[in-house]
């Protein structure tokens, strides 16, 4: 029927082509950043951050890191609450990506003190030992130019001081990206709500086992040597010899991290394996040497 009257059918398929696209791609720029959709707490970059996300795009840093945690229970749990449309409002472009050779980003700002980063850019594998990921030392070399930073702030219409445009001076490239990365996830209180209440009694069921105690130096050693210090004697964190934690407070304190120190939780590593390193920082021998 539709097919013997040609001007009709097109003009109907263009209709129903034209409803289709109004719906699935007009209709959500419209909808997405509006000022209902803006948190509050989300602010602009400042001149160096911004110069960092440039940096970042630079190198190409999005094509093994994603910025965006999905609605997927794995990908709460590990990385926090879910992305919402308001976190993005002043990415331009986003960096949302697709594939993750390395871990996602989006929550990354305050997991680490500075120092991590600084270290990390300079040799990956000396925070993280099976990485693939290549050493930026080199970008410690290259200045940032203050009055191309202030144009970048012009044309995005961002807020600036001439207090910051000042401070850039001096300042290298991994300065600017390191700003940037502690930036990231780090307007919204997300870790404060996705930290795990623990239910029921906490009790170590390695205490004082000594094999436990070797798989947990070796999971140390693996995770935490990197800040604390190959014998618990510090680095970039604090040193571990003679906590007075209680085997349950220790225990927490590694499952949820602390936030505010910079150090990430070990949730992923599972409750056998946070107990081992437990019985290893509580009752290992240190006196002798024994690491």
């Amino acid at each position: 029927m539709w097919e013997k009257r040609p001007v009709l059918l097109l003009i109907l398929a263009t209709a129903a082509i034209l409803v289709g696209t109004v719906v699935t791609m007009v209709l959500p720029f419209v909808w997405v950043n509006t000022e209902a959709d803006r948190i509050a707490s989300v602010t602009p970059y400042t001149p160096l951050q911004q110069e960092g996300r440039d940096l970042y795009i630079r190198e190409g840093c999005n094509n093994c890191h994603t910025q965006t945690v999905r609605p997927l229970v794995t990908e709460v749990l590990r990385y926090g609450d879910y992305s919402k449309s308001g976190e993005f409002v002043y990415d331009r472009p986003f960096l949302w990506g697709s594939k993750r050779t390395g871990p996602d980003l989006a929550r990354l700002g305050g997991k680490y003190p500075d120092s991590w980063h600084y270290k990390h850019m300079d040799s990956p594998r000396s925070m993280v030992p099976r990485t693939n990921m290549p050493d930026y030392a080199w970008m410690k070399t290259n200045l940032l130019d203050p009055e191309m930073v202030r144009r970048k702030m012009q044309v995005l219409g961002f807020p600036y001081t001439e207090e910051q445009i000042k401070a850039l001076v001096g300042k290298n490239e991994i300065d600017a990206l390191v700003a940037y990365l502690q930036k990231l996830g780090s307007d919204i209180p997300w870790r404060v709500a996705t930290q795990a209440t623990m239910v029921g009694e906490l009790k170590n069921p390695f205490v004082r086992d000594h094999q436990a105690m070797e798989e947990g130096r070796e999971i140390y050693k693996k995770n935490c040597a990197s800040c604390h210090g190959e014998h618990l004697d510090g680095d970039i964190a604090p040193p571990l010899n003679g906590l007075t934690q209680t085997d349950a407070a220790l225990f927490e304190t590694l499952y949820n991290g602390l936030p505010a120190g910079g150090m990430p939780g070990f949730a992923s590593l599972g409750a056998s394996k946070i107990w081992q390193v437990v019985s290893y920082l509580k009752y290992h021998d240190h006196e002798k040497g024994q690491h």
